[in-house]
């Protein structure tokens, strides 16, 4: 069974950081597309950052420059960096992890793997 857990959401201040972190059991994520999205209530999921092949990173021009997406140092994990965070930046993010071509890894629904999310909130 696929199971896919994020951590490491909170509060914070505009202009912090905060490093979200995404645990894998049942798959390996070297053999996956690995991505980050964030979904507002009564919005559809965005893209926020995607490592592709463990080595490639993608990311909306939205973010680009503040966040950062590599392998995590503990075993079968992906992190996301979030520096410079802005208020348009809370919401709740989501893990997501797929076997898909290069061409779909901004797309939600070519992901067949999700984490439940964690909140992130940036208070001005």
């Amino acid at each position: 069974q696929v199971q896919l857990v994020e951590s490491g959401g909170g509060l914070v201040e505009a202009g912090d950081s905060l490093r979200l972190s995404c645990a894998a059991s049942g798959i390996t994520f070297s053999s996956y597309a690995v991505a980050w999205f964030r979904q507002a209530p009564g919005k559809e999921r965005e893209f926020v950052a995607a490592l592709f092949r463990s080595s490639h990173t993608y990311y909306p021009d939205s973010v680009k420059g503040r966040f950062t997406i590599s392998r995590g140092n503990a075993k079968n994990t992906v992190d996301l960096q979030m520096d410079t965070l802005k208020t348009e930046d809370t919401t709740v993010y989501y893990c997501a992890a797929g076997r898909l071509i290069l061409t779909s890894i901004r797309s939600p629904n070519q992901y067949d793997n999700w984490g439940k999310g964690t909140q992130v909130t940036v208070s001005s």
